[in-house]
């Protein structure tokens, strides 16, 4: 297809553009040593995001009332923290390391590739991450976003329709203007969904040997390419 029609890329975060997974185990060493803990930190990385689904399933059901990712993620620190044996730790450092998930460092090529696909189209996060976390990432990663948007100015998480639709909105686009950009096939169905395009970019290391990546589009993806530049060359940016 053309990409004459696309105005703007909007793009999942986690697993996308940056390297959670990694991030996080590096940092949750760094913690664990000052605190006399050893443990399999890849593993704790894991356990921490595995509170993250199951958390903003319960604020699009209406379970919960809204809260942000900072705060599910804080939640599911102080669970796993006492599973993997850490001593009471006081809240002015439990809220610093919480913001571990602030300082995420990109894919290889996520500064340069989104430097080439902003050359040409708009770009923007699309993430649940809240406003704060997503700004801050941006900074220490060197994210070179037109704006950054996020399903906290929706009210509702990925994939709930209004995720997208109200992302497209703020753009002032028609929200088959807009294209999502991700590691996830799911992600993609719920912007093809709602109206948008959807292209997978894979990330072969995002989890490691915990779980199997996508690395194989759906039919009606309208691109698919290994990494941000393969998709610049596609979308013809320079």
């Amino acid at each position: 297809m053309s990409s004459g029609e696309i105005k703007a890329l909007v793009f999942d975060v986690f697993g996308t553009v940056v390297d959670w997974r990694t991030s996080i185990s590096r940092q949750a060493a760094e913690f664990g040593a000052k605190h006399g803990v050893t443990a399999d930190w890849d593993k704790f990385a894991d356990d921490w995001r595995a509170g993250y689904g199951a958390g903003m399933a319960k604020v699009n059901s209406g379970e919960d009332e809204w809260k942000i990712v900072d705060q599910i993620h804080r939640e599911r620190l102080e669970v796993i923290l006492d599973e993997y044996g850490f001593p009471n730790i006081n809240d002015d450092e439990l809220t610093e390391f919480n913001k571990a998930w602030h300082r995420l460092d990109g894919w290889p090529d996520a500064t340069t590739g989104l430097t080439r696909l902003k050359s040409k189209f708009i770009i923007s996060s699309l993430s649940n991450g809240n406003i704060a976390l997503l700004t801050n990432m941006a900074k220490y990663a060197n994210l070179p976003w037109d704006a950054v948007l996020s399903a906290e100015l929706a009210g509702k998480y990925k994939r709930h329709p209004r995720a997208y639709t109200k992302t497209a909105e703020l753009l002032g686009l028609e929200y088959d203007e807009v294209m999502l950009v991700a590691a996830h096939n799911d992600d993609l169905r719920g912007a093809i969904k709602a109206g948008l395009k959807a292209a997978l970019v894979t990330r072969p290391d995002e989890f490691g040997d915990a779980k199997k990546p996508d690395l194989e589009p759906d039919p009606d993806f309208n691109y698919f390419a290994k990494d941000f530049h393969d998709l610049a060359d596609q979308l013809g940016c320079d």
